[in-house]
């Protein structure tokens, strides 16, 4: 079987196509990929709904070269909906990827497609709330360079979340590679959301 790629969409583009509609930019900060330089942008409700780490969010995290690394949208609307079956949450992302990084297709290998909690903290009427957002994520490895990438499909039959380069140690089995798009992560780090 032959993979004809094109040329991806620029990030912005697909950047514009995945935020929610009432959000803005709220930091923006210099980062480091696995030792490459790449910018950290976090968007935000206008009206400050669950605002702050641990809250609703639109991250994105893009690569000195213009490559779209990934991006995380946490949104409260995305709670409680029924998720897509394995089959149509394989056809939304590799939908996704022909438009967003075609580069990926070629020497992609899908190792499992299985239901994915992100966290979210929440205040309702006058109380704190810890939820857990469900996606359907299609893990995928590029058999090109040993790197990992997945898809994560919302109820709303939109990708939720995209990784793409990512290093993985194999023993003792966990991530290599920087979590900028992950909240908790931010925070087990100490990261502060500045400009750098």
């Amino acid at each position: 079987m032959t993979v004809t790629t094109t040329a991806a969409q620029p990030a912005a583009t697909v950047i514009n196509t995945f935020m929610p509609t009432g959000y803005r930019e709220v930091a923006r900060r210099a980062v480091s990929v696995d030792g490459e330089g790449a910018e950290l942008v976090r968007y935000e409700r206008t009206d400050g709904r669950n605002a702050a780490l641990g809250g609703e969010h639109f991250s994105t995290v893009i690569a000195e070269n213009g490559r779209l690394k990934g991006f995380a949208r946490i949104d409260l609307d995305l709670v409680g909906g029924e998720l897509p079956s394995r089959e149509e949450t394989q056809a939304i992302a590799m939908d996704f990827l022909r438009d967003a990084a075609p580069d990926l297709l070629p020497g992609m290998k899908i190792s499992w497609i299985e239901p994915h909690d992100e966290p979210l903290r929440v205040t309702r009427n006058g109380r704190t709330e810890d939820l857990t957002l469900t996606g359907m994520k299609v893990k995928m490895r590029n058999s090109a360079d040993g790197l990992w990438m997945w898809v994560i499909v919302g109820a709303d039959r939109k990708v939720m979340v995209f990784e793409r380069d990512i290093n993985w140690i194999t023993f003792p089995g966990h991530r290599g590679t920087e979590k900028w798009l992950h909240d908790s992560w931010l925070v087990e780090k100490g990261h502060t959301l500045r400009a750098s």
